[in-house]
């Protein structure tokens, strides 16, 4: 069997998403066609390349050397389609939770005034797909240091909230201050969270701390009652589950929302894309 783009894009999504019912919907199939595609590809390669389990799906070794070449390969068919179709192509890439309404505000100038099309890529590294030539330009939150030549433009500032299980104590405060997160048990996204122990000098640091995986897992861990979490202002509004509470808190330091991007990417998109993005920041 030949190997074909869709069998690249399916398998790219699952490892991005590590979940194959979270992959099927961000490309709009059902999730037994994205597993047979999986399969296909598979046998096709006579590897292995994703290891399920009950909680999460893993790539494997041989996973983790085809996802980088497999990207190359989807994003420069990708880049061929727009010089085919004489559209350029921007790849914006995100972790989780793109800022509203900055993200549509600022994409929406951006398409209008250029021509060009956005294409939005989820991805748990942003550093490590731009340095892959998996996307073009990124959102990043938080202030850690990225590696050269790895350039940051700051945009603004997001308030910091608590979030707990509506039958935490927690729920029924109206405020909680930050040197006092560390009385409580602290649920932390050990791959894309904002806020950890790190987030507090070391003698004030928060020690009961609960670790999950991804996004996913500690939304659905505080909801469960196993501690509370920190969350930049977005999740406030973007996170509609019912089990969980949101406690506004005081004195604690906001997160940095920035763009990051390399220097020898594609100059004239990415500079037009920070000049909106930028814009929309200050208006």
């Amino acid at each position: 069997m030949d190997v074909e783009i869709r069998h690249l894009r399916a398998f790219a999504a699952v490892a991005r998403c590590r979940s194959f019912s979270h992959a099927a919907r961000e490309l709009s199939i059902t999730q037994p066609a994205l597993s047979r595609t999986i399969a296909q590809l598979e046998a096709a390669l006579g590897a292995r390349l994703l290891d399920r389990t009950s909680r999460r799906v893993e790539h494997t070794d041989a996973g983790a050397a085809f996802l980088p070449q497999a990207e190359r390969v989807i994003a420069s068919f990708d880049d061929a389609l727009g010089a085919a179709r004489g559209r350029a192509t921007l790849r914006l890439g995100f972790s989780w939770l793109l800022p509203a309404p900055w993200a549509q505000l600022t994409i929406s100038s951006f398409e209008e005034s250029t021509g060009a099309s956005v294409t939005l890529v989820r991805t748990d590294d942003p550093v490590q797909a731009l340095q892959q030539g998996s996307v073009d330009v990124a959102v990043v939150r938080g202030d850690a240091a990225r590696p050269r030549p790895v350039r940051t433009v700051p945009l603004y500032d997001e308030a910091r909230y608590a979030v707990c299980a509506r039958q935490n104590p927690l729920a029924g405060r109206d405020h909680l201050d930050w040197a006092d997160v560390r009385h409580w048990r602290l649920v932390v996204n050990t791959l894309t969270g904002t806020t950890g122990p790190w987030s507090w000098p070391a003698e004030q640091r928060p020690t009961d701390i609960v670790e999950t995986a991804n996004y996913d897992e500690w939304v659905e861990t505080v909801a469960a009652g196993r501690g509370i979490g920190i969350v930049p202002e977005t999740a406030r509004h973007r996170t509609p589950h019912p089990a969980l509470r949101f406690v506004a808190l005081t004195n604690a330091p906001p997160v940095p929302v920035s763009l990051i991007h390399l220097p020898d990417g594609p100059r004239s998109l990415v500079r037009r894309f920070i000049d909106s993005s930028l814009a929309t920041a200050r208006s």
